[in-house]
């Protein structure tokens, strides 16, 4: 919004006298003060009363425009505001360069403050003027245009869980930045994720642009945790400074630990630490084995399509080993693909007596996903992102714990090691 305050004194001058106002200005030297009482640099007028010097008649008040005149690189969120000092902000409006459109921003109460309302955006010119006035109303101006970041020269991070979720006890922070990240520890120093359960919860680089969090167990159930992400202006790389002022919380609910046994081909639901359903289940044949360890659920679908060509499994002639186009119940595990889902094209003694699946988990189910009396069906519904599923006693390795949001399967020592910030 724009604020508007008393007008500015425009004191009329005497025509009679306007030659010698001017012969007297230009005689004893006040030019010099016209150039005095703003900051940073940004431009101002204050109109001299007829009969008096300009340097005796100049406002106290001093407007501070930031960031200054012609910067081109201001973050969007924070970076932009109109200060001034011995004085009260009158008026300020704040309007795109290209189209003229305004910008809505608020005055603090005491008159000195103004900010936009909402964040910039980016790759985008502004142009800000600003008036105020001392205590003896007499008024001052100033003007500037910035330009905000680009999206070649600044980063954000993409990240989950999302803000006013509940999820599992195995639920990781993940963020994945749409830039490479060489001053780790800057960024990381920025980013704090806490919990109300006081777990110390420490940042892991997989990579130059993914960092994930976690506690050195699973998060205790019901527990908050806060994620603040204080990037704005931080340098991520050379040249690339963060966009991001964000904070996100979410909620552990109950705690569910379900673990596969690919020998008993059985799957065992434990929940607050009673096991609370046993479910007979088919995994990955020979060659085909499901991994090891513990794995979280990262997505769910009530029904998706899963083609083995987009994970590697493919025929002579090129085409898919398997292309199903309605799997039901269906949660991702891996990055690589491996899901727990239903299974309505296997005859129903296959689970719990033998593994025929291309590396996941199955569950009996129907073709529609409208039964909910089928385990599969049960499973889905009593599933949230964040549960972690283990799977032990398969012939295939231990899960990357990169390869989802799987870095349970880190030791804490080797977890710690990858901290920019210890």
């Amino acid at each position: 919004m724009t604020t508007d305050g008393i007008r500015r004194t425009r004191p009329a001058a005497a025509a009679a006298l306007l030659a010698g106002v001017l012969v007297l200005t230009a005689c004893s030297g006040s030019g010099e003060a016209d150039s005095k009482g703003i900051d940073a640099g940004d431009r101002a007028t204050s109109p001299a009363p007829a009969g008096r010097s300009a340097a005796t008649d100049r406002s106290d008040a001093r407007i501070t425009i930031t960031p200054k005149d012609g910067t081109n690189d201001a973050g969007i969120n924070n970076d932009v505001k109109v200060t001034v000092a011995d004085g009260k902000l009158t008026k300020v409006v704040m309007t795109t360069a290209g189209t003229g459109t305004e910008v809505p921003g608020s005055l603090s109460a005491d008159g000195t403050t103004w900010k936009p309302d909402s964040r910039l955006q980016r790759a985008t010119r502004y142009r800000i003027t600003a008036e105020a006035e001392d205590s003896r109303g007499r008024s001052v101006m100033a003007d500037a245009t910035v330009g905000t970041v680009s999206p070649g020269s600044s980063f954000i991070g993409y990240f989950t869980p999302e803000d006013g979720s509940t999820v599992g006890v195995g639920m990781p922070v993940s963020i994945n930045f749409d830039k490479a990240i060489t001053n780790k520890a800057d960024v990381q120093s920025r980013i704090t994720v806490t919990s109300s359960s006081g777990q110390n919860v420490v940042g892991h680089w997989f990579s130059a642009t993914r960092l994930d969090f976690r506690p050195q167990t699973y998060w205790k159930p019901d527990s908050a945790v806060t994620v603040n992400l204080d990037l704005d202006g931080v340098e991520g790389a050379p040249g690339i400074k963060g966009v991001q002022d964000k904070t996100v919380r979410f909620t552990i609910g109950r705690s569910q630990v379900s673990t596969v046994d690919a020998v008993t081909k059985q799957m065992t639901v434990v929940r607050d630490g009673k096991t609370i359903k046993t479910i007979p289940i088919t995994t990955g044949s020979p060659g085909n084995e499901t991994y090891n360890g513990q794995m979280v659920i990262s997505e769910k679908f009530k029904e998706t399509r899963l083609n083995g060509a987009t994970v590697g499994f493919k025929n002579k002639d090129g085409t898919p080993e398997y292309d199903i186009k309605d799997v039901p119940h269906a949660m991702r595990l891996s990055t690589s693909g491996t899901y727990i889902h239903g299974n309505y094209w296997a005859a129903d003694s296959v689970f719990g007596n033998v593994n025929t699946s291309h590396g996941c988990v199955g569950l009996k189910d129907v073709k529609g996903a409208n039964d909910s009396q089928q385990p599969a069906a049960w499973f889905f519904d009593n599933s949230l992102i964040g549960d972690v599923v283990i799977v032990k006693n398969s012939k295939d390795k231990t899960i990357a714990p990169d390869n989802g949001l799987n870095g349970w399967n880190m030791r804490w020592k080797e977890w710690v090691a990858g901290s920019a910030t210890g």
